[in-house]
């Protein structure tokens, strides 16, 4: 039998309705052809999945969390990837296609755009294609999608360190699929879905705290059941405001019975937990963080500035928290307790400070040129720590000293995880008092450097205070929007075979 050939397509960003930034195709940064295959190292010539099957990209491409994509810049990238997949089926009939996707992408005037363009797809690569679906555990599996695709699995891990392993996982799986045959050829599998009314961020559902870390240790073992083939748990996007923004379980296998009895033990066990759910650690307003920080003898203490984490969807310039410290009179000095402040996008203070140069004492104006909903723009006078040039998505990088405050400004927005991130910029958070950071719960790095940590509720558009955003199209009723179920949740696992109603009329 010969190999199998696999086309690999998909767009990712995870995108807020309630931020007012918007993302452009440029933020993808498209990765096309040979790239695509170079990006995985499990594709890479000699691995095991490298060596069974003939592996195709088309695009990819995986933007920073932000606000709502673009129309046009989608409806660009779109076209490109069903034109080099049809160029590909020309050349080479197709029999898989990896289906690279977050889940949670938002396009302006679209709904459920994963399933949208799965269905493009389909009218180029056709209804015998079998495909495989890799996504985030933040995403969201509308019925539509779980039609559409005939593997879907996502992340097991919060933070996220099981990405690659989710991604090879998925397309190891489609290889499974394509060479399991019967008398009838080749079979698709069964897929229990299973719709559950909950709707909760991440910083409450991490699977380093429970109840999340049981709910997901139970996916391993309904994976091993007999005729099962993988099992996922998605706790969806909290802040979209869509019909599809929900918790789901889908067992893939198969036998019927089997899915459904992995499906609903999975199911049962998240509902049976949902008032469990909790922040990953204290929490209070952006004050009250400051405050048990300079209180505390745990150095370094992190804050988490968390209702505008970049990667959660912020738009990142909001400058509600750094505009509160600044006003605090502990800082003014710089022999008074250090603060690294990471960060706040300001393209014109980028170049008035790489003109001045190091050690220069300058005044610059950054933030709130997107999202001023919250504060305006914060003006500081202070001393050029540092600059770097280079980085993939800030480009240009300064540290501002101000008084004690080491703030970190960027040309264009930045998430801050690793400890490279500061230490390239002469900065050593192991030794500073406080590290307030625009994030929800503290990627790895972080996590193992803080000594004490606290989540600090601030606004944005990606406020963790869900209540404060005004969801109004999400299903209700839903948790924790509604305390009170009038009758418990229909968990009865649908199960859903492959639509053939895939090849229908696009929107747009």
């Amino acid at each position: 039998m010969s190999q199998p050939v696999i086309a690999i397509a998909g767009l990712a960003c995870e995108t807020s309705t309630f931020s007012p930034a918007r993302t452009f195709g440029r933020a993808f940064h498209p990765r096309r052809g040979p790239e695509v295959i170079e990006k995985y190292a499990f594709l890479h010539n000699g691995t095991p999945l490298a060596d069974v099957a003939d592996w195709k990209g088309a695009l990819i491409g995986h933007a920073l969390p932000g606000g709502i994509v673009v129309r046009a810049d989608f409806e660009q990238l779109s076209r490109e990837i069903l034109e080099r997949l049809a160029a590909i089926v020309a050349s080479n009939p197709i029999d898989g296609l990896w289906y690279d996707i977050h889940g949670a992408m938002c396009v302006d005037g679209m709904e459920d755009v994963e399933a949208e363009l799965l269905r493009r797809i389909r009218s180029v690569i056709g209804p015998d294609v079998l495909v495989s679906a890799s996504m985030d555990l933040h995403g969201n599996v509308s019925r539509e999608l779980a039609h559409q695709t005939d593997l879907i699995t996502c992340y097991r891990m919060a933070p996220h360190e099981d990405a690659l392993e989710t991604k090879e996982r998925a397309c190891r799986n489609l290889i499974d699929v394509l060479t399991s045959r019967t008398d009838n050829g080749r079979r698709r599998p069964l897929k229990a879905w299973v719709p559950i009314p909950i709707l909760l961020p991440g910083e409450q559902t991490s699977t380093r705290n429970e109840p999340a870390k049981s709910l997901y240790s139970l996916v391993p073992e309904i994976e091993a059941m007999d005729n099962v083939l993988d099992a996922a748990i998605w706790v969806g996007y909290a802040w979209a405001d869509e019909p599809r923004n929900h918790a789901v379980v889908m067992v893939t296998g198969w036998d019927k019975d089997a899915v459904v009895i992995g499906a609903k033990r999975l199911a049962s066990l998240f509902w049976r937990v949902h008032k469990d759910f909790h922040f990953v650690a204290p929490t209070g307003s952006f004050s009250e963080c400051i405050d048990n920080a300079l209180a505390s003898s745990d150095r370094p203490f992190f804050i988490s500035d968390s209702g505008d984490n970049p990667t959660a969807g912020g738009s990142g310039n909001v400058t509600f928290g750094l505009n509160e410290l600044l006003k605090r009179a502990e800082f003014a000095k710089e022999t008074t307790p250090s603060v690294i402040y990471a960060s706040i996008p300001g393209a014109q203070a980028i170049d008035v400070i790489t003109k001045a140069g190091v050690g220069t004492t300058v005044t610059v104006t950054a933030g709130a040129q997107v999202d001023n909903l919250h504060a305006g723009p914060v003006t500081m006078t202070g001393r050029i720590h540092s600059i770097r040039y280079g980085d993939p998505d800030a480009e240009i990088e300064a540290v501002l000293q101000v008084g004690s405050v080491f703030t970190i400004l960027t040309k264009f927005r930045k998430p801050y995880h690793h400890e490279s991130d500061f230490v390239g910029l002469d900065l050593s958070p192991r030794v500073t008092d406080i590290v307030i950071v625009k994030i929800g719960y503290l990627e790895p790095e972080l996590f193992n450097m803080a000594a004490g940590w606290m989540i600090a509720l601030t606004p944005g558009g990606v406020d963790q205070d869900l209540q404060r955003l005004g969801h109004h199209r999400i299903l209700r009723p839903m948790w924790p929007f509604d305390k009170t179920f009038h009758r418990a949740p229909d968990l009865t696992p649908r199960v859903i075979p492959f639509s053939n109603e895939v090849l229908g009329t696009p929107q747009g």
